[in-house]
């Protein structure tokens, strides 16, 4: 942000006798100006550039040049901003970061499932989506803020599907018993070695599946459940 400073100097009739204009100078007020006002939509544009360009080359591959072209502004302009390519890398993933999924409420945890593994599988399977998850992977093992952002949006998440299924017990649909977290989790850990390993991400042929399987497990009888012929506690 830039300062003006405006210094008034009198003329030689308006000094007092005994003071040179310089003295008198020395004690004029000094006015600064407040500059121009910092634009918010110039941050909006640099952090949408920076997002866009790490999602489609990563982080190495993203250079400061490369995200003041695409913002339309000078490189000074955002080093302004973010002294530093990796805090400009921190603020991007934090708006990448702040969009979340909606959160179905449908009254049943079968239709609810259904709505919200379309969602997730819609994204993840958009070429933006599986860049996306793949960044934050990579993101997270080189810079510890950005590992804290991704845990802070994944938990969002999870509290978000949590609040499904504690719905769902409250109508007695699902056990009061049940592991909660892995319910939320198991999802997100199948698509991260998915993506991890480059392979096909399941798509929306399979969410009915998915949600036969979270909902009644894979064994044929599942109150049957045992090991070594006992009943499981």
């Amino acid at each position: 942000m830039s300062t003006t400073t405006e210094t008034d100097t009198p003329s030689d009739s308006d000094s007092a006798p005994g003071k040179g204009a310089d003295a008198e100078a020395e004690e004029q007020p000094v006015r600064r100006g407040r500059g121009r006002p910092r634009d918010p939509q110039t941050d909006t544009r640099i952090i949408a550039a920076a997002a866009s360009l790490m999602l489609h080359r990563g982080f190495d591959k993203m250079t400061v040049d490369d995200v003041a072209a695409e913002a339309g502004v000078g490189k000074a302009t955002v080093y302004r901003r973010w002294p530093s390519k990796d805090d400009l890398a921190v603020a991007a993933m934090e708006q990448l970061y702040s969009t979340e999924m909606p959160e179905p409420d449908t009254g049943s945890i079968v239709t609810d499932l259904t709505a919200s593994f379309r969602a997730v599988l819609v994204f993840v399977n958009s070429p933006q989506g599986r860049e996306y998850l793949k960044m934050s992977i990579a993101e997270s093992i080189r810079d510890d803020r950005i590992a804290a952002l991704y845990r802070a949006s994944t938990e969002r998440a999870e509290a978000q599907a949590r609040r499904m299924y504690e719905r769902a017990i409250e109508r007695g649909e699902v056990r009061g018993d049940v592991d909660l977290d892995c319910c939320v989790q198991w999802l997100g850990g199948l698509l991260a070695v998915r993506a991890i390993t480059n392979r096909p991400m399941p798509t929306l042929d399979d969410v009915r599946k998915m949600v036969e399987m979270t909902l009644r497990g894979i064994t044929t009888h599942p109150s049957s459940l045992d090991r070594g012929g006992e009943p499981l506690d």
